[in-house]
């Protein structure tokens, strides 16, 4: 039996999602070619961005899909504002090292979000600035960043506004005709319940279309990889060819659910379970539930010697309960995540196993 994954993934998929990467595919076939499109048309979709927006999928994980958008689609003299309040904040400051953009950060504690009087000012004060980079749901934490406030500001401000929705895309409202966006990335093993190995990046037509000549990579190029689909609606280099059928068909069931708002009140549901089965067994949440995005949760380490994050995480995978370990520098943590083909029996027999372990150890909490 496949363990539970309580993790922000790669995470627990369904039976027909496992079971669409049993055929092969063909890559210049024309069912394949036709999968891969739809794959496309449904991602525009959920951001209501028909006519508006591409999108263009990558091979690799979600941070290969990060460094495309980020490296393809600012020029060599942008001026880039960073939002940072965790792991993926930081990450794509590294990425902006790596390809000599000009940034600048506005760096918060994990736990806490930007304040948008400050954000205001530090734009008011940089006038060379062009581009602001902001995470969604940042997973370091499991933090909700105000993106409509955050979006709303950069539109004011004339600036663009890149998002990272990782964790975010599927489950959580992006829509274009609400939020003011020029790219967004993510990824098929998140949200969306795929399995790992393609992430998307969304972007208006003008912002793709002005990006020729930006990119330091040639297997990271999104304008190339844009072309070459619009052209023949095929990769330009081997692709995941599994994964995406997997992608297609759990797209299909993300419809099925009810879309962003169905997949949605499941993960608000299960997010609800936890933290308040975890608050009822004597665990301290991190973030308070106005923070809370219904994604991860991240948990303070009980003060007790008998407590060891590694005998209590393989204490619950001999459950078959797999949960993440913490990532903060504010505290002791670890987490628990939410998302994927889990429902609340699920949750509620994640809590008995907690129980179990707290017991078996003699974790006094």
């Amino acid at each position: 039996m496949d363990k539970k994954l309580l993790t922000p993934g790669p995470l627990t998929t369904s039976l027909s999602t496992k079971e669409a990467m049993l055929h092969d595919w063909g890559s210049r076939d024309q069912k394949f070619i036709d999968l891969n499109q739809s794959i496309r048309d449904s991602l525009i979709n959920l951001i209501d961005g028909e006519n508006n927006y591409q999108c263009v999928p990558m091979q690799g994980s979600g941070t290969f899909a990060v460094e495309s958008m980020v490296s393809s689609l600012t020029p060599q003299d942008a001026n880039i504002l960073i939002l940072i309040n965790g792991a993926y904040g930081q990450r794509m400051k590294k990425m902006c090292t790596y390809l000599n953009r000009n940034t600048i950060e506005y760096e918060v504690a994990e736990h806490e979000p930007h304040d948008m009087r400050k954000l205001e000012e530090i734009i008011d004060n940089n006038k060379q600035l062009t581009h602001v980079f902001a995470v969604y749901c940042e997973t370091t934490s499991g933090i909700l960043n105000p993106i409509n406030d955050i979006a709303n500001l950069v539109e004011r401000k004339n600036l663009s506004l890149f998002i990272d929705a990782m964790s975010a895309f599927g489950a959580l409202p992006l829509s274009s005709k609400d939020v003011t966006f020029d790219a967004v990335a993510a990824s098929s093993n998140k949200c969306l319940e795929g399995v790992p190995g393609v992430g998307f990046i969304l972007m208006k037509n003008e912002v793709i279309e002005k990006a020729k000549g930006n990119c330091h990579s040639l297997s990271l190029d999104l304008y190339d990889q844009w072309v070459a689909m619009e052209k023949n609606k095929q990769w330009r280099f081997t692709p995941p060819t599994h994964v995406l059928a997997a992608f297609n068909q759990a797209i299909a069931e993300h419809k099925k659910e009810g879309g962003i708002e169905g997949r949605h009140k499941r993960y608000k549901n299960n997010c609800k379970i936890i933290c308040e089965g975890m608050r009822e067994i004597g665990f301290e949440q991190l973030l308070p539930d106005d923070l809370q995005a219904p994604i991860i949760i991240t948990f303070k380490q009980p003060n007790d010697p008998n407590f060891n994050f590694q005998k209590f995480y393989n204490a619950l995978s001999d459950k078959n309960f797999l949960i993440y370990p913490g990532k903060l520098t504010v505290a002791d943590t670890f987490r628990i995540g939410c998302i994927g083909n889990l429902n609340d029996q699920d949750m509620r027999n994640t809590l008995v196993a907690v129980k179990e372990v707290i017991s078996d150890l003699k974790i006094n909490l």
